[in-house]
């Protein structure tokens, strides 16, 4: 079963190794502390937004998210980060977490979500 739902305070070491997951498949590095950094903005959620995939009960992928204005738009959603880890590929993770965010960008009344 897959549960959608907002980041915990106590899933921050697997949230950052799924982080890291993302960043090593775009070979981007990113040094430690800007994942803690990361990590505080989502928190903080006024910024960057995060939902993330449980399975079996385990945080088995992430999306990261925010709202900016486009040249038509007020309001826009993005997708930035979508990262569901090898183990828990092919169950529908994915797929949720889009849903998710798409269901967040109607309900700020954003007129669609790209990413």
């Amino acid at each position: 079963m897959i549960e959608i739902g907002p980041l915990r305070p106590g899933d921050r070491a697997a949230w950052e190794a799924l982080a890291r997951g993302y960043k090593r498949f775009y070979r981007a590095e990113v040094p430690d502390e800007g994942y803690e950094e990361m990590w505080r903005r989502l928190r903080r959620g006024d910024e960057v937004h995060a939902v993330g995939a449980r399975v079996d009960g385990e945080l088995a992928g992430i999306a990261h998210y925010l709202f900016h204005a486009t040249c038509w738009a007020a309001d826009s959603c993005y997708l930035q980060d979508l990262y569901v880890a090898e183990a828990a590929r092919g169950r529908g993770a994915a797929r949720a977490l889009i849903e998710r965010v798409a269901e967040a960008a109607r309900e700020r009344g954003a007129p669609g979500c790209t990413g």
